[in-house]
């Protein structure tokens, strides 16, 4: 027999929601409905489906990881296929296992097994989240806006409401599984169960479907939401709507929409956090002699005092003038980097001032790096 882990091509350690994504990708890409008549492409979904059935129920999959390998043996076997059983070994060679009915119910067709297949079915799924992309200027990102945004979306049909049948009809049991969703076939001492090739699982049939959704009771739609973006975000803040995401199956809650910024870059400033770091060219004269010096802000322009002596470089912070910090309040600072601007072109005056000031100089800024 193939083991369940490799039916639905995940690792043992795989999570939960592994599991369930690995069985939702193979069960639409092998469903009856997506191959018509497709013999090996039905046999592969009722694997699927059988260990998918196991590996979901977490003491089952307990079970299975403990005497699974051991209880079935052969490439005859498989779960939900209706294939051969290989008994390996005896009863006794496996110890006090407990009700092993429950872990193999599905497979071999036992009525509870029968029964927790259909509990299962019905039980309601909660809907897929939807994730999208808004753009945001830098001067939007600093001050919050509140923008709307078309979201394509997988939602109940708005014809049928999710009956999948034509208006005025509804889905009828199954007449030859009635309504359990999947049909036994005796081999000797056990009795195999697979889903039930008319329902497919579904315990209902559908005489007549519906036009808009052909059936599925679902629909894509575009619907446009309010999206508040508050002051502060970064590139790659994502803000999450609860419910606001595909519609659940069997009655379960919708997904979540998550919105992803993407914040366009400053030609002014660069962000760090909350703080934002703006470069300002200072003369020389104003980085020797000192200086106060106006600067852009956010929120407007602000004097600037540039202490004499200053470096090339140098780091002057002025309090609260940054972004909007997005946990807690208040907000960051402005960092400003002095950048020493050197001529590249002298009058006269000015290089006599120059040749006069080095004539002066006592300061040899080498002696400070080489000695």
């Amino acid at each position: 027999m193939k083991d369940l882990y490799e039916i639905l091509g995940v690792n043992k350690g795989a999570s939960a929601d592994e599991i369930k994504k690995a069985y939702r990708k193979l069960a639409r890409e092998y469903h009856p409905d997506k191959n018509p008549g497709d013999k090996s492409a039905e046999e592969r979904f009722k694997e699927i489906q059988g260990a998918y059935d196991v590996l979901s129920d977490p003491e089952k999959r307990k079970q299975y990881d403990q005497v699974g390998s051991r209880i079935f043996s052969g490439a005859g076997g498989r779960p939900g296929g209706g294939g051969n059983f290989n008994w390996s070994g005896n009863f006794g060679d496996l110890g006090d296992l407990g009700d092993l009915g429950d872990l193999f119910g599905n497979i071999f067709g036992n009525a509870g097994g029968a029964r927790g297949s259909s509990q299962r079915r019905q039980r309601g799924e909660r809907g897929r989240d939807v994730e999208v992309v808004v753009n945001v200027s830098f001067e939007d990102s600093l001050k919050g806006l509140e923008t709307k945004i078309p979201v394509e979306l997988e939602t109940t049909c708005s014809v049928c409401h999710g009956t999948g049948a034509e208006p005025g009809t509804a889905p009828q049991i199954c007449p030859e599984c009635r309504g359990r969703g999947v049909v036994s076939e005796d081999e000797g001492f056990f009795a195999f169960s697979r889903p039930c090739p008319r329902c497919h699982g579904n315990g209902t049939v559908i005489e007549r479907p519906c036009r808009n959704c052909h059936g599925s009771g679902r629909e894509r739609r575009t619907k446009r939401y309010t999206v508040k973006i508050p002051a502060g975000v970064k590139d790659g803040t994502q803000i999450r709507l609860k419910g606001k995401g595909e519609s659940g199956t069997n009655g379960g809650p919708p997904g979540d929409l998550i919105v992803t910024t993407r914040v366009a870059k400053s030609p002014l400033y660069e962000r760090r956090g909350a703080d934002l770091v703006l470069e300002v060219p200072v003369t020389y004269a104003e980085a020797a002699l000192g200086a106060t010096v106006e600067i852009p802000t956010p929120e407007g322009r602000v004097a600037l005092k540039v202490p004499a002596g200053s470096q090339d470089g140098k780091l002057l912070k002025v309090k609260g003038r940054g972004a909007p910090k997005l946990k807690g309040s208040g907000k960051g600072d402005l960092l400003a980097r002095l950048r020493v601007s050197v001529p590249t072109k002298l009058s006269k005056a000015e290089r006599e001032a120059i040749e006069n000031l080095q004539k002066v100089a006592h300061d040899d800024p080498r002696d400070k790096v080489f000695s």
